[in-house]
């Protein structure tokens, strides 16, 4: 018997022998912490210190789908190593942090932009942050990366950086610019802004640069709305040279694939609604598939939607609330989703995450609370029946028995040294 064998051990070879166990049950715990289950919604732990505003700040790191930075009410900025399961605090600030965003192109490099304070780098996956230099006192709502150089909108136009820590002023000082798009990646670098100030004379507009922001020119596509509340570049197409470029405003959802000079609608006519679309977010290196999602406004006409024909089609994923105030997608074939979620009514703010494996989305009803929602997946006979028909399953048993053996033999090796 085992039990026996780890008795009769001398007390070192026992303590090496119940830490072996104890791996076997850590990474069989680990093991079913990072398995999601299909097309399901998962609450998260509530994040430290959100209070109950919206959440707007969150980001999942490309290289590690369990790596997740989030910021709260407070400015603080928290992470997470296993998938939003647990969050330690990474910075305390005093300033609300508007946006959280991984580079795609460099490993580990993360930037935030505050209200009023500038904004913060870390190049150590969000475990420590410094202070950026030529932001300060800035309004910074958005970033975009190019291999050369990365760009921030701030309520002073945009600023560009070689390196993250040291911005200059490239151009458009008299416009708050929220939305930044980066459609060339290569240099010459080209970017795409937009302003959520309400447009005069009935035009929206859009700013673009073909020299990495060095100079300016405007774009007046006939968009409708009076804002532009977010813009994103896909990855490139298998032939041409030109990214599709998607633009949500106040009023609805556009795409192009000639550098703006002229777009489609996505939303209307029996597509999306008519709505805000404050999240966009491509899949992996698929030029024609994306997520889309909105808050509503404070309407129900809020949701998160998913396409794979470059926006013919539109499935909804069924977030447990309507309005989705903030999106992370990771860099995988079949990614998981972090998402924000707000009821106006109560101003719960709930975490969810979801693995898109394409399947008929599941999860719980909504019922929100005022004060840390907790959403029940059914009855106890269901859920029970879910944990067995798990692919997990296994992992649990795995887990649960070496536990067992570590505690028996603990107290056997105990008794046995009063005998």
């Amino acid at each position: 018997m085992i039990i026996g064998r780890l008795v009769s051990l001398p007390g070192r070879r026992l303590l090496a022998t119940l830490a072996a166990l104890g791996w076997i049950g850590m990474i069989s715990l680990n093991a079913l912490a990072a398995a999601l289950p299909d097309s399901t919604w998962i609450q998260l732990q509530q994040l430290p210190g959100q209070g109950r505003t919206a959440l707007f700040a969150l980001a999942v790191d490309p290289a590690n789908n369990r790596v997740v930075v989030a910021a709260n009410s407070q400015g603080s900025l928290l992470r997470s190593t296993n998938g939003g399961t647990a969050w330690a605090s990474v910075h305390a600030g005093s300033n609300a942090v508007n946006v959280v965003s991984f580079s795609p192109n460099a490993a580990g490099f993360v930037l935030a932009g505050t209200r009023g304070g500038g904004a913060l780098f870390s190049r150590d996956g969000g475990a420590t942050w410094s202070n950026a230099r030529g932001l300060e006192g800035r309004n910074v709502r958005v970033f975009g990366f190019a291999l050369t150089l990365v760009a921030a909108g701030t309520d002073h136009g945009v600023f560009t950086s070689p390196d993250g820590a040291t911005w200059t002023s490239s151009g458009l000082t008299d416009r708050s610019i929220g939305a930044l798009a980066v459609e060339a990646i290569h240099d010459p670098v080209r970017l795409v802004a937009g302003t959520d100030v309400q447009a005069t004379g009935g035009t929206l507009p859009l700013y673009q640069s073909l020299d990495g922001g060095a100079t300016w020119n405007q774009l007046n596509p006939p968009l409708s709305g009076t804002m532009t509340v977010k813009l994103a570049a896909g990855p490139l197409p298998p032939t041409g040279n030109v990214r599709p470029l998607l633009a949500g405003t106040n009023t609805g959802l556009f795409s192009s694939n000639d550098n703006g000079a002229s777009f489609t609608p996505l939303s209307g006519g029996g597509l999306l609604p008519t709505t805000d679309y404050t999240q966009v977010a491509f899949i992996t290196a698929h030029h024609d598939r994306f997520y889309a999602g909105s808050d509503g406004g404070g309407s129900k006409s809020g949701g998160l939607w998913r396409t794979n024909d470059g926006g013919q089609t539109f499935n909804s994923l069924q977030p447990p609330q309507p309005s989705v105030t903030a999106l992370a997608v990771s860099n995988d074939e079949q990614p998981l989703l972090y998402v924000a979620t707000f009821e106006p009514a109560t101003h719960a703010v709930v975490l969810w995450a979801y693995h898109d494996t394409g399947g008929q989305p599941v999860g719980p009803p909504v019922s929100p609370v005022a004060s840390a929602p907790r959403i029940f997946h059914g009855s106890d006979a269901s859920t029970l029946s879910q944990i067995l028909a798990s692919p997990q399953l296994p992992y649990i048993g795995l887990g649960l028995g070496a536990l067992a053996v570590i505690l028996t033999a603990i107290v056997a090796h105990l008794r046995s040294r009063y005998r």
